[in-house]
């Protein structure tokens, strides 16, 4: 499977950490919170906590203050759909195809349902074929770029297809909820709004950078469930975050590496450009402990992280990107996510 084209699509507009303290401070929720709220809020937004901003589906910060139930779903419904056949265009463009001769389409989403899902409205938007493959990929979290991925390798290693629309689309702001659990009201000043689409096909493209999926490794983690998780409360997505991610995050990247470096006889070292997942600052500092990394291994997880914060699912496209953009040099690349389950995935890229 090769990799032929990427896109990626933010919502217009950019807020920055101190921006959100602002709206927070001048918010009915600040009233409502407790004085330890107000200190954790405060540090997490006014510190170096990696992140420098974010873009969010809102005309106003004083909108992602309207918590409820419909307000929340209309976002997602209003926002998820064209963020994703965004990025699928912008994928098509740079892969040079038309929408015509995509044969399977695959997205994946954790911060808002639909029914019928995802697929069906970009199905629409972009004009795929009446025949295309749909399948609609919910509940894995900041993990699923990979797990599809995966899918859309077996589609076509299974001679099914040509060429498979890969789409991460998120809308953390769609899944916002306040209250005075800390890890609930971290996770409301770590997540941005985005979306990553890629277009794999059976063969390269000679006109691009060779980027060959090559193996791909999975750890699912059921023990660890509730260390990170969406909860329904009040009719809405409440993220749980817990101080163990971070660690959980490096010891499944280090376990999932570990045995597919293995497999193929390769050692860290072998790696010559790093594309992981970043849930946060210390999620990477865990990675870089724990994988014995130097800091500037890291550079483009970092960098997509302080402009756009955690965008989920979509946050590797992102980085692949970056790395691609800055002509990385070739060989073996490491790609990673994780999240919500506990669950990890990697993929041994063979970047020419």
């Amino acid at each position: 499977m090769f990799v032929n084209g990427l896109g990626t699509a933010n919502p217009p507009h950019r807020y920055t950490k101190a921006e959100c303290w602002d709206a927070f401070k001048n918010s009915e929720w600040f009233r409502k919170l407790g004085r330890r709220s107000h200190m954790i809020a405060e540090t997490v937004l006014t510190k170096d906590n990696g992140i420098e901003a974010r873009t969010l589906a809102l005309e106003s910060l004083h909108d992602v203050f309207r918590i409820d139930p419909d307000t929340l779903h209309q976002r997602y419904l209003a926002h998820a759909p064209a963020l994703a056949a965004a990025s699928a265009n912008a994928a098509l463009s740079d892969a040079g195809l038309r929408a015509g001769e995509i044969d399977a389409i695959v997205i994946s989403t954790c911060t808002g349902y639909l029914c019928p899902g995802l697929t069906s409205h970009v199905v629409e938007r972009l004009g795929l074929r009446p025949d295309v493959l749909a399948f609609d990929l919910v509940g894995q979290g900041c993990a699923a770029a990979l797990p599809n991925w995966k899918l859309a390798e077996a589609l076509l290693t299974g001679g099914a297809c040509r060429h498979v629309l890969a789409v991460c689309v998120e809308v953390s702001s769609a899944a916002m909820y306040l209250d005075d659990d800390p890890g609930v009201l971290i996770s409301a000043c770590l997540f941005g709004d985005g979306a990553g689409a890629a277009v794999l096909s059976q063969r390269p493209d000679p006109g691009r950078r060779c980027v060959e999926w090559r193996a791909f490794g999975s750890l699912t983690n059921p023990t660890q469930r509730d260390a990170l998780k969406f909860e329904t409360k009040h009719g809405m997505l409440r993220n749980i975050l817990t101080r163990p991610v971070p660690r959980l995050a490096a010891d499944h990247a280090q376990e999932v590496l570990r045995r597919v470096l293995d497999e193929h006889g390769l050692a860290p070292d072998d790696i010559a450009a790093w594309i992981m997942h970043a849930g946060g600052r210390d999620v990477l500092l865990a990675l870089q402990r724990t994988l014995q990394l130097n800091h500037g291994e890291l550079r483009y997880s970092a960098a997509v992280l302080r402009e756009y914060g955690n965008m989920s699912s979509a946050f590797v496209y992102y980085v692949l990107q970056a790395a691609l953009r800055d002509n990385a040099p070739p060989g073996w690349w490491w790609m990673s996510s994780f999240g919500a389950g506990f669950s990890c995935h990697g993929a041994l890229l063979n970047v020419a």
